[in-house]
Order: structure tokens, then sequence, then C-alpha cells
């Protein structure tokens, strides 16, 4: 399952990860990020051990969506090493997901 994002654990979860992070940048009432949760959370289960899958409610934590300019929902980010590396907005595949988060597994 993805990880649940609030202000408390953003720091930890994602900038301090020694994994790649994939954060998805969600709310309840959009359509699209409906759409997008199953592969997101399919894609938690594939990448167990080798990147975090997160999601960070925009309603719930906004100060953080405006700190990574979220204009957008879904959108969705990878970290690496605590910097934002990769970033798509919309429904995506899971194939490009994992695209965007393989050049950065060890």
């Amino acid at each position: 399952m993805a990880v649940k994002l609030s202000a408390e654990n953003f720091e930890r979860e994602v900038l301090q990860s020694d994994v790649p992070v994939l954060v998805d940048f969600w709310a309840q009432w959009c359509g699209p990020c409906q759409m997008i949760a199953p592969v997101i959370d399919e894609l938690s289960k594939d990448m167990e051990g080798k990147a975090k899958i997160c999601k960070l409610n925009v309603d719930e934590v906004q100060e953080i969506a405006a700190r990574y300019g979220v204009m957008s929902i879904p959108t969705l980010i990878v970290f690496n090493e605590g910097q934002v590396v990769k970033q798509t907005v919309g429904v995506n595949p899971k194939e490009k997901l994992v695209a965007l988060l393989e050049p950065y597994i060890k």
C-alpha cells in the first residue's frame, strides 16, 4: 500500500528516503486521481524494497503541494536523494511510471 504523506512525515518519508520516491499528489474529488489510484497501489507492491510510492492529499497538505508548484492533479513527482528529478501530470499507464523511477533504482 502506498504511504500516506502528511506535513509531519513528508521530510522523513520523501526527502530522507534512501530509495527513490514517487509522490502522487491527489484529491478525493478528482476523477482522474481516482482512475490512477489502483495503478499507484499496484506499483507500490511491485516496487517494494526498490522504490517508495506515496500519496499526498493536496486538500490536507496544501503547503507541500504549493512548495512543489502542483497546479493540476494528479501530479506525480519522482524524488531521488531528496531532489525532484522527474514530474508528470495526469493519468499515466503503469509502464510510464515504472520508466520514470527506473533510472534511480539501485
